[in-house]
């Protein structure tokens, strides 16, 4: 049940994403807001899809044990493109608002970034073992914790100034991925079932990319 409740989820979100970033990307009209905002998707997409399909052949075949190598890269090639993920959704926020300058946000923004990646491609993650420790699960994400925060304070602080309707709740859907998320971090190898919180984080971020693709069909039409 579980093999085929999960294999639907994770398949749907893929092409759900995958597909509406290319359509952002097609249909932007050299708008370079939603352009970058279908790469955005797109990214997110392909990123996932190094974790979430060999999650779904292990699930359907001999089970996750079996497929540990796999599913530990897909984790370490997922761990960088969320990365990027927020990078490009920064550049995202500067343009739709007109942001000029702020070097030393930039600066900070693009710290946090690039420390997470060398984190995450430090040996001692163990990607490609069972029993990879936590601790390093921990340090990896407190510099992508941190640029979540960040991202959630400029959204909000932006949306409301600009009374930015579309956008709104933008803030809510990063607060609420990451409310999901860092559980699975902490306690998911301890209390398997945490795990499940994957599923709504996933809805999230799918959210997410909706709302930026009704808000080019409202603005560019």
């Amino acid at each position: 049940m579980q093999a085929v409740v999960e294999t639907i989820f994770d398949l749907g979100y893929l092409v759900a994403v995958i597909s509406i970033g290319i359509l952002m990307i097609i249909k932007s009209k050299e708008n370079r807001q939603f352009r970058l905002f279908g790469i955005m998707a797109v990214v997110l997409g392909l990123g996932d899809s190094f974790h979430l399909v060999p999650r779904v052949v292990a699930l359907c075949t001999t089970g996750l044990e079996n497929h540990v190598v796999a599913l530990g890269f897909g984790k370490l090639v997922t761990s960088i493109t969320m990365t990027i993920f927020y990078v490009l959704m920064y550049h995202i926020w500067r343009i739709r608002y007109e942001v000029k300058g702020q070097k030393e946000l930039t600066i900070t923004v693009y710290g946090l970034a690039i420390i997470r990646i060398l984190l995450c491609l430090c040996p001692q993650n163990q990607w490609l073992s069972a029993n990879a420790p936590i601790s390093w699960g921990i340090y990896r994400n407190i510099p992508f914790s941190i640029l979540g925060l960040l991202m959630i304070i400029l959204y909000y602080k932006k949306a409301k100034e600009h009374g930015d309707t579309s956008f709104r709740f933008i803030w809510l859907g990063i607060l609420l991925s990451f409310g999901f998320y860092l559980p699975v971090v902490l306690w998911a190898d301890s209390i398997p079932i945490i795990g499940m919180l994957m599923l709504p984080k996933t809805c999230a971020y799918l959210w997410m990319v909706v709302t930026g693709y009704r808000t080019m069909k409202q603005e560019l039409c």
